[in-house]
């Protein structure tokens, strides 16, 4: 479904991705680990054309998306879910008009769609009669829930996540990986996640995949990389400080 090729992005001097190759199947749960700054996130703004790359492609069902008009983009991103890494809902609104703020506002749908929809996504995401509440109303592990219910909210193809459990503590992140392997399941989405957190890594990957110094070092699944030989990858997954990856 997703096919990168010889993606090579730098700002200024810094070279960030420095040639990346990647197939991801449809309906696939691929997860890229690595250290801070190694360009995981750079290569989710590629994937919906956020960014554009010095070299390379990124193609979706055939299509390079850095090649499309600017309706056709617009209709690409419209098929694509994203759960940010701190939520990013708007403190002005309530839980239900969150969700339902690219209904109403890029799929034009009338405001008791809207609300139908908001309440079915908050239900499957184990937030029922929140959606009157507002942000500051709720805790950081409900947050991303509504988040999450977000996401799915246009019933996308392919959804990304930015470290989907940050600043959660064990349990609620814990909750949010299990809503994802259940969404991922229920709506036969293709998602992408970026991580630091190895548990999450471990229980919604189908694959995981690790950048190191702008390339692709590692992509096997979960069982493959608890196995590994691989220096870099190993002292990554354990979190040791010694080994070839040095912290700057």
């Amino acid at each position: 479904m997703i096919k990168v090729e010889n993606l090579k992005k730098s700002f200024g001097r810094l070279e960030v991705l420095t040639g990346i190759d990647l197939e991801i199947q449809k309906g696939e749960s691929v997860v890229v680990i690595g250290q801070s700054g190694c360009g995981k996130s750079v290569l989710l703004k590629h994937i919906i054309a956020l960014l554009r790359p010095d070299e390379g492609s990124v193609v979706v069902d055939g299509q390079n998306v850095f090649e499309l008009k600017h309706v056709d983009l617009m209709d690409f991103r419209k098929r694509v879910g994203v759960l940010f890494q701190f939520g990013a809902l708007f403190d002005s609104m309530t839980v239900a008009e969150n969700i339902g703020f690219c209904l109403k506002e890029s799929l034009h749908m009338k405001p008791q769609q809207v609300k139908q929809i908001a309440e079915e996504k908050l239900a499957l995401v184990g937030m029922k009669d929140v959606g009157h509440k507002m942000p500051s109303e709720i805790s950081g592990g409900m947050k991303k829930r509504v988040a999450l219910a977000r996401a799915i909210a246009t019933e996308p193809d392919i959804i990304l996540y930015d470290e989907p459990t940050t600043g959660l503590d064990p349990i609620s992140a814990d909750m949010i990986n299990e809503l994802i392997v259940d969404v991922n399941k229920k709506l036969g989405v293709t998602s992408i996640a970026v991580t630091h957190d190895m548990a999450s890594a471990y229980k919604i990957a189908d694959r995981i995949i690790m950048l190191y110094e702008g390339k692709i070092v590692w992509d096997g699944t979960p069982d493959q990389i608890r196995q590994t030989d691989n220096a870099i990858v190993k002292q990554f997954i354990t979190g040791s400080s010694t080994g070839p990856i040095t912290v700057h």
